[in-house]
């Protein structure tokens, strides 16, 4: 499961170039702005009212930051594996960088009033 911000026009993207590349289907998604997203933020210590992080929950399992990008990258599976390489690189150094953006996300890219809806072909991969 993927916690993404659902107005942010960058996340949206993400979720648009991981729907066309994620073959096997194995992620699902959940907007922080509705209450599955907010729940799953709240369990794991993010403020979803203030959210500056993408959230990946696999299983027992929950990853942030560049750990998420990184594990769902390498989890598409083929070329996308060699993403993994950049786990050389502390969090120390990759999350500032990935937090900048975060922060300013809506100024650089822009946002939406509302969160995507999924046409009904992709409706089931969203919560």
């Amino acid at each position: 499961m993927i916690v993404f911000d659902g107005v942010c026009l960058l996340c949206n993207g993400w979720v648009r170039f991981l729907l066309h590349h994620d073959h096997r289907r194995r992620y699902r998604f959940a907007a922080m702005q509705d209450d599955a997203g907010r729940a799953l933020l709240q369990q794991h210590g993010l403020d979803p009212d203030d959210p500056a992080s993408m959230l990946l929950v696999d299983g027992d399992l929950a990853r942030r930051d560049t750990d998420a990008i990184l594990a769902v990258l390498t989890g598409l599976g083929g070329a996308w594996r060699l993403a993994g390489a950049l786990r050389i690189v502390p969090g120390l150094l990759r999350d500032p960088l990935y937090r900048c953006i975060a922060r300013n996300r809506y100024r650089w890219f822009g946002r939406r009033e509302q969160c995507l809806l999924p046409d009904a072909a992709l409706r089931e991969r969203f919560l």
